[in-house]
């Protein structure tokens, strides 16, 4: 039996097991179906930081503050999109509430012991609207009207109090290619101390194109992994990858108040970005060189020779990471790392992109850029391909 089927065959058990039980087994199963936080050793990592002080800016289709497993953690955000699906709409923000539950998600119930738990369960969320869903009818009015989303949240997000900004999204389409305005945003996230993640692409049984935002300077990609270590197919394999994470068949929350079983890099990046906010919070004053650098030496089932495109340095180890960021002395921000053989764009000021220029996908499939002059947008292979685990009783 391959992972994926085996963890189905755990969840419909579970649900079987529910219809004779009350809630609160169901919600238990939700919990013990979430395999990713044992991989990563999240509860040794706790034992030094919960990600308490740090801000997490998810910029992404939405986030439902009112969800039980979020409560308290989501601060105002901002909407660049102003338009599309509202709450209560079916696509309305569910891939963003997913990722943000990924990263500080608390659970509820008594003791907190249903529901998802994120990787650092104390940080807060700063929700920023930058896409929308893949079914949203006003998608396509986004795409050619709202070019300058991404950029623009990423400098709101930075001015607005982010630690770490978190970019379940990209474009590895065709027509993919680096933007001025996205990479002088990044640059000024990078540059005020600001630590961007990005998924790496879901483009692996495809062309293996460069994704952006992953493939920009200074920004630490994350490739997706089975729970057991093992690259996963879609993930994309690039020159690029700084890191891997949980991406194949993790526990998601839903706005609707269900939860599901979902792939993608788009979780895998928040996995990481919740790994940033423990080291960010045990360490405010480490540059976002030093902590890429730290999460990147401290890996395991590192690949042979240290690196791949596959894995980048290999599947992130929080507690390892934090152990070795207590002995680092902190260094001045820099915006860019040392270590980098690609250059975009020529010295001195560079025209931001118009809308109209290029094709954004954004997200995991979530096809929410802004059309290419002369090509088609290209969709990535679906938003975090959720697989409906829906057993009603285990509503919060």
């Amino acid at each position: 039996m391959t992972p994926n089927r085996r963890v189905l065959a755990v969840l419909a058990a579970a649900a079987a097991l529910t219809a004779l039980a009350p809630a609160a087994a169901n919600a238990d199963a939700v919990r013990n179906a979430d395999w990713a936080l044992s991989a990563l050793h999240a509860q040794k990592a706790w034992q030094t930081s919960e990600g308490a002080g740090v801000t997490v800016a998810v910029l992404d289709t939405g986030v439902d503050a009112t969800h039980p497993d979020l409560t308290g953690q989501v601060l105002p955000g901002k909407d660049e999109i102003g338009f599309g699906a509202k709450r209560g709409d079916g696509v309305w923000a569910r891939h963003g509430t997913g990722m943000a539950a990924i990263i500080a998600g608390h659970g509820h119930g008594p003791g907190d012991g249903s529901g998802v738990m994120g990787l650092a369960p104390r940080a807060r969320i700063l929700p920023v609207r930058v896409i929308l869903e893949d079914k949203d009818p006003q998608r396509a009015k986004a795409r050619t009207s709202r070019g300058d989303a991404l950029p623009d949240g990423i400098r709101w997000a930075v001015d607005h109090g982010a630690d770490v900004i978190n970019l379940s999204l990209g474009d590895d389409s065709a027509t993919a290619a680096p933007v001025a305005s996205e990479d002088d945003a990044i640059r000024y996230a990078l540059g005020k101390g600001v630590v961007v993640v990005a998924s790496a692409g879901n483009g692996g049984e495809g062309a293996d194109r460069s994704s952006y935002p992953a493939a920009y300077p200074g920004v630490i990609s994350v490739a997706a992994v089975d729970r057991y270590g093992v690259h996963a197919p879609f993930s994309t394999s690039r020159w690029y990858d700084s890191v891997a994470a949980p991406g194949v068949d993790v526990v998601i929350a839903d706005p609707d108040r269900s939860y599901y079983t979902g792939w993608g890099t788009s979780a895998a990046s928040a996995y990481v970005s919740g790994a940033v906010a423990l080291i960010r919070s045990a360490y405010p004053k480490l540059s976002p060189a030093q902590i890429k650098q730290v999460l990147q030496s401290t890996t395991r089932h590192r690949p042979k020779g240290g690196r791949s495109d596959d894995l980048g340095t290999g599947m992130i180890d929080p507690a390892a990471a934090l152990a070795a960021a207590r002995k680092l002395k902190p260094q001045p921000v820099v915006p860019v790392p040392v270590a980098y053989g690609q250059r975009y764009f020529a010295p001195g000021p560079t025209p931001a992109a118009k809308p109209a220029d290029r094709a954004q996908v954004l997200g995991d499939g979530v096809a929410a850029g802004f059309a290419a002059a002369g090509a088609a947008l290209v969709a990535l292979a679906g938003l975090l391909w959720f697989r409906p685990w829906r057993d009603r009783a285990a509503r919060a």
